[in-house]
């Protein structure tokens, strides 16, 4: 990222990460807007400490204890983005598989899940569900960060994959991913409505349900095998 900024929180995990975790939190500080699209995982920044460490542990090859543990951390360091005087927007897509997704189990999800609703209802976040119904889309099954900065020539796309995070920042690349992301959002449901409306049933007790959409001006994004969904 750019070596011209001053060093960031993100500094002290350098030596303990890999650098694709260091350049995501960079890119999330730096940016104005965050514009995010998952399939399956969650977006990392809302995750909470016990969902992101079920994640780690799933990735292969297996992680040390103490590999998760640091990883985790720097993720839940990564929240801080919301506590700046003036946070970046996060425009976060999700699909209603990812809602569905019990990563570390029932009561684990359910947690996650009401932790994403509260990060929602935060006035620099908004979240939209594509729920199963909406089909196909463009862009589907692929988890896209896409950070925009006061200068669109600094626009950065950040894409998971089982080798660790890639980073686009040249055209004609970009604009394509803006296009898959508002097409994305065009099959989402509006923000204003229940996630769960187009659900094929209601949740059982065993099973955790998707999370409400946030009313109007309420809004709720790392490494080798896999990235863990950035």
């Amino acid at each position: 990222m750019a070596a011209d900024r001053d060093k960031g929180w993100w500094e002290a995990y350098r030596g303990q990460l890999p650098e694709g975790f260091l350049d995501i939190a960079e890119m999330e500080w730096h940016a104005e807007r965050v514009r995010i699209a998952v399939s399956v995982h969650l977006p990392g920044l809302p995750q909470t400490e016990e969902h992101a460490h079920a994640v780690f542990q799933a990735v292969i090859p297996a992680l040390s204890e103490s590999d998760i543990e640091v990883r985790v951390s720097q993720r839940m360091d990564r929240q801080q983005v919301f506590d700046r005087p003036v946070p970046p927007r996060l425009d976060a897509i999700v699909h209603e598989a990812a809602l569905r997704m019990e990563f570390g189990g029932t009561a684990v999800a359910r947690r996650q899940l009401e932790h994403l609703l509260r990060t929602s209802e935060r006035d620099a976040v908004t979240l939209r569900v594509i729920p199963f119904k909406a089909g196909g889309f463009p862009g589907a099954g692929q988890s896209v960060v896409y950070a925009e900065s006061s200068v669109p020539q600094l626009d950065t796309v950040e894409l998971d994959s089982t080798h660790g995070p890639e980073f686009i920042d040249s055209e004609p690349q970009p604009s394509k991913y803006r296009a898959a992301l508002a097409a994305a959002e065009s099959v989402a449901l509006p923000p204003t409505r229940h996630a769960t409306s187009s659900a094929p049933s209601p949740p059982t007790s065993e099973e955790p349900s998707p999370p409400c959409q946030p009313s109007p001006g309420k809004t709720p994004s790392a490494e080798r095998a896999p990235a863990a969904s950035a």
